[in-house]
């Protein structure tokens, strides 16, 4: 079978969307499960956007070997330049540069002319060409462009060197069909096409990413631009995990072959939503909470006798557990844990282990049935957590509708031993909680986002929650986990104090 190249996008396109911001650890953390997952080519972010971004782009073009390492340029020599600094290291680099084609951007945005447009493609795909091995052009808008324009421009790309010719639909106005027959017209109109591979980046606008990506794969795409869980500018991208299981499905329909590890979507979609503190709707496809769940009673007397009567595809193709989640409990013993989390994925330290290990323990008192996700949680917690220098000891609260919310704090400093307590009022008991915290630890900074999460089903499901803040100029993000709401939300908060410190240190 033709082979089909997957262009992760998550850690530029996606990550530049409002609330999926990630710092560089974060970035580091995703890009590699992205290498895991077997993606082709990582766009690890757009170097000349910040320091940050070009950070980000450096330590994974540097760390990283089996994937293809891209940076994001403006058809401007500085933009190009930057991105190759960044990535110079890396063991497969590639540039992808862009361009408007269409008038709306031609005339508004970037106020030139066509012949100024194919003046500078020329140029920059040249220069990008004489830097870096492998070169992506982008004609942004290419869906609202004149069609001979169009051509034109990617004719000059070729030769200017370009391997990658990126069709968009950047504002995903385009449908299926109408996406397909413009594949196919290039394959049959630009001189030396055939030299070059011919990729997909669709926005989902209208709800019709995945589709127009799969239009363009049937009409001769050979590489899909997509991000995980569909993230991105606007309504997003178009999802890898439904582009891939969509090929992976029906492959006498589509022909191609990609070579993603499929056992770690699932895995890989869950970290995701960790770092940012975005989850998924219950409903989404493939890794959705009800991708595989049936409530139907038809539905299920299916299941029961055959599997394949209202499920298309294996939840264990993806890293799911197929059998009941219920894996561990609170007479289970260290090892038994220990095992447990390697066979999840997580390689965690002696130390890491052990205090997993207490968390764990606590939650198998409060919850009658322990869950894969649950211990994913615990884990990535874990693993996520910065240098600690204070630990919850105690909080209580009192609140009502007729009397003042009040909380009572108390924090062990972990490096002096040192126990402080205070109480506060606020608005609300996490308020409240909130202002004692910041008078222990001393850091006032401002919060901009709080959001909770349901891990599993069940009224005694674990709450995640994230807190991010704002504190001298950088947003750091903070985590909590317990099946007490308000305890969760003092561990985000104190985790992100945490950091804070580290930071002002």
């Amino acid at each position: 079978m033709p082979y089909l190249r997957i262009f992760d996008t998550t850690l530029r396109d996606g990550e530049q969307s409002p609330g999926f911001s990630m710092n560089v650890s974060e970035k580091m953390r995703l890009a590699r499960q992205l290498e895991k997952l077997n993606v082709d080519v990582i766009e690890a972010g757009f170097p000349m956007a910040s320091e940050d971004d070009f950070q980000a782009v450096k330590a994974i073009a540097e760390q990283l070997t089996k994937p293809e390492i891209c940076g994001l340029a403006r058809c401007l020599e500085k933009d190009i330049q930057t991105a190759w600094e960044a990535l110079k290291n890396a063991k497969k680099p590639r540039i992808h540069t862009f361009l408007a084609t269409s008038d709306i951007h031609l005339q508004h945005k970037l106020k030139i002319t066509r012949n100024e447009a194919l003046k500078t493609i020329k140029e920059m795909v040249t220069y990008a060409k004489s830097l870096c091995p492998r070169v992506d052009f982008s004609p942004e808008d290419a869906l609202r462009s004149d069609l001979g324009f169009l051509y034109e421009a990617l004719t000059v790309a070729i030769e200017a060197g370009a391997d990658v010719l990126n069709i968009p639909d950047t504002v995903g106005y385009s449908l299926p069909y109408e996406f397909g027959k413009v594949i196919q017209n290039i394959k049959k109109n630009v001189k030396n096409i055939d030299k070059v591979i011919i990729s997909t980046h669709c926005h989902n606008d209208l709800g019709l990413a995945v589709a127009n990506s799969l239009s363009g794969v049937l009409n001769g795409a050979r590489q899909v631009e997509c991000t995980i869980n569909g993230i991105g500018e606007r309504a997003g991208n178009a999802a890898l995990e439904e582009v891939v299981m969509a090929v992976k499905t029906r492959p006498k329909y589509f022909g191609v072959k990609t070579q993603i590890k499929t056992k770690e979507i699932y895995k890989t979609s869950k970290l995701l939503t960790q770092i940012t503190g975005i989850g998924v709707q219950p409903n989404k496809a493939i890794v959705g909470a009800n991708a595989f769940a049936h409530e139907a009673g038809i539905h299920q007397d299916g299941i029961l006798k055959e599997r394949s009567t209202y499920e298309i595809m294996k939840a264990s193709d993806l890293g799911i557990k197929e059998e009941s989640k219920l894996v561990l409990g609170k007479h289970s013993g260290r090892h038994a844990f220990s095992k447990k989390l390697k066979e999840l994925g997580h390689d965690l330290s002696k130390e890491q282990i052990n205090k997993a290990f207490i968390e764990f323990k606590n939650l198998a008192d409060k919850k009658k049935e322990i869950f894969d996700e649950d211990l994913e949680v615990i884990a990535q917690t874990e693993s996520g957590k910065s240098q600690e220098t204070w630990t919850l000891s105690q909080v209580q609260i009192s609140s009502g509708n007729i009397s003042i919310p009040t909380a009572s704090v108390q924090l062990k400093n972990l490096k002096t031993g040192e126990i402080k307590m205070t109480a506060a009022t606020g608005t609300g008991p996490v308020d409240a909680i909130y202002q004692g915290i910041e008078n222990i630890m001393g850091v006032h900074p401002k919060l901009t986002e709080f959001s909770m999460l349901a891990v599993t089903a069940g009224i005694d499901a674990q709450a995640e929650v994230t807190a991010k803040i704002l504190y001298k100029g950088k947003t750091i993000t903070g985590r909590g986990a317990s099946t007490d709401i308000i305890v969760a939300s003092t561990l985000a908060y104190i985790n992100a104090l945490n950091r804070a410190l580290n930071l002002k240190k």
